[in-house]
């Protein structure tokens, strides 16, 4: 009875570990019955107080001095050896060389990985993990590095809390083609189902990274997939990289979440977590908004444009002001020199000398005139006659 009893118990616990698989062998996804808002049920790590993606308040950031330039290590020596280019039915991914490392962190970090996220519908709908005040970007890069300094392998490290440093970068897309990002997705024709991989051409991976490594984002957080082990040193660089429309939508439409045999062929999209709470941790920045160091070479060129056409316009406002003054003072004047010289005589009449009377009868003057001249003659030769002493007789 006792050994049929232990046989029944034991069959009883193995079919319990039977019906209970391991988190590894959990099919998970972004959406279903194992989506992400099912993860915690499967993998505890996920229900975590250190999860990523988080939102990045710019306002509620800490300037860290100490936090140097991120340091690519041989990312542009691939010696012509081909890259292996995969679709694990939730991301497109990038198996990189060892040789490939991360400085400019408190241990030397070893490449493993780089793969990518976003939406669908296009530009402008999401599609990155990260935002940024509350912005979503177009799509968002890692690049995945582990701590080969203290663990052997990327398996030994996932779970240490220092085990894993991943670089973030955001992807909007524009109207220029990025020639960098096509080294990929010129390839995903060749790996549209899930589980399928093929070989590509080495190239510069740092090509895909902003230009500035300088200015960045630093936390401690997660993975953004199961098991979601909260073992992550995040950088995300503030700097974003811009892709093509037509890029983007590739990227959007080119890959199934499906097998190659699977009938559904459901199209891999919208594969990014959503955003998971800050609660105690602190966002660390590598330059100060007071210092304006946080302005990229192309933001001062676009400030010092905008304040160049904003002088030029004022410019063409005050000239026009001036020369409509000028107008207006020039015809005021002119209106005043109109009105003097046409009514002067009618403001003063009083100075206005009497008119000469028309002579009624022009043959007679002549005759006149003589009278007058000889009128004053006499006159005058009656005024001496008393002047004459007269004479007196002895």
């Amino acid at each position: 009875m006792d050994s049929l009893g232990l046989f029944m118990l034991s069959l009883l616990l193995c079919s319990q570990w039977t019906a209970a698989p391991a988190a590894e062998e959990i099919t998970w996804s972004y959406t279903g019955s194992v989506g992400q808002w099912q993860w915690p049920e499967y993998f505890p790590d996920c229900a975590g107080t250190s999860q990523s993606p988080v939102d990045v308040v710019t306002t509620q950031t800490k300037y860290d001095p100490s936090l140097g330039p991120v340091t690519p290590l041989g990312y542009d020596q691939h010696n012509n050896r081909p890259f292996t280019l995969y679709n694990n039915g939730h991301t497109v991914g990038l198996e990189l060389p060892e040789w490939m490392g991360l400085g400019g962190l408190p241990w030397l970090f070893t490449a493993v990985q780089l793969h990518l996220h976003w939406g669908s519908g296009g530009p402008g709908r999401g599609g990155s993990e990260h935002t940024i005040n509350g912005l979503s970007a177009d799509a968002e890069l890692h690049v995945v590095h582990y701590n080969s300094e203290l663990y052997p392998n990327m398996s030994a490290a996932v779970t240490q809390p220092d085990g894993l440093a991943v670089l973030g970068i955001l992807i909007v897309a524009g109207e220029e083609t990025n020639p960098a990002f096509n080294n990929i997705l010129s390839y995903l024709s060749r790996i549209r189902h899930a589980d399928q991989k093929t070989l590509i051409p080495a190239f510069d991976v740092q090509s895909l990274l902003p230009k500035d490594l300088r200015r960045y984002y630093r936390y401690n957080g997660s993975l953004t997939t199961p098991p979601c082990h909260q073992s992550v040193t995040w950088t995300l660089f503030r700097e974003r990289v811009q892709i093509s429309k037509a890029q983007l939508i590739k990227m959007e439409t080119m890959l199934h979440s499906s097998r190659a045999e699977d009938d559904d062929g459901k199209m891999l999209q919208d594969n990014y977590r959503a955003i998971q709470p800050l609660h105690h941790r602190v966002v660390l920045t590598s330059f100060s908004a007071e210092s304006g160091e946080q302005l990229s070479s192309g933001e001062v060129t676009a400030i010092v444009i905008g304040v160049m056409c904003g002088c030029v316009a004022l410019a063409v406002v005050v000239r026009f002001i001036v020369k409509t003054i000028k107008f207006f003072t020039l015809l005021h004047n002119d209106s005043l020199a109109v009105n003097s010289s046409t009514s002067s005589w009618d403001i003063l009449p009083s100075n206005r000398p009497a008119p000469t009377p028309r002579v009624k009868n022009p043959e007679k003057e002549p005759e006149k005139i003589q009278d007058v001249v000889l009128n004053c003659t006499s006159d005058g030769e009656k005024k001496e006659e008393p002047t004459s002493s007269p004479q007196t007789e002895p």
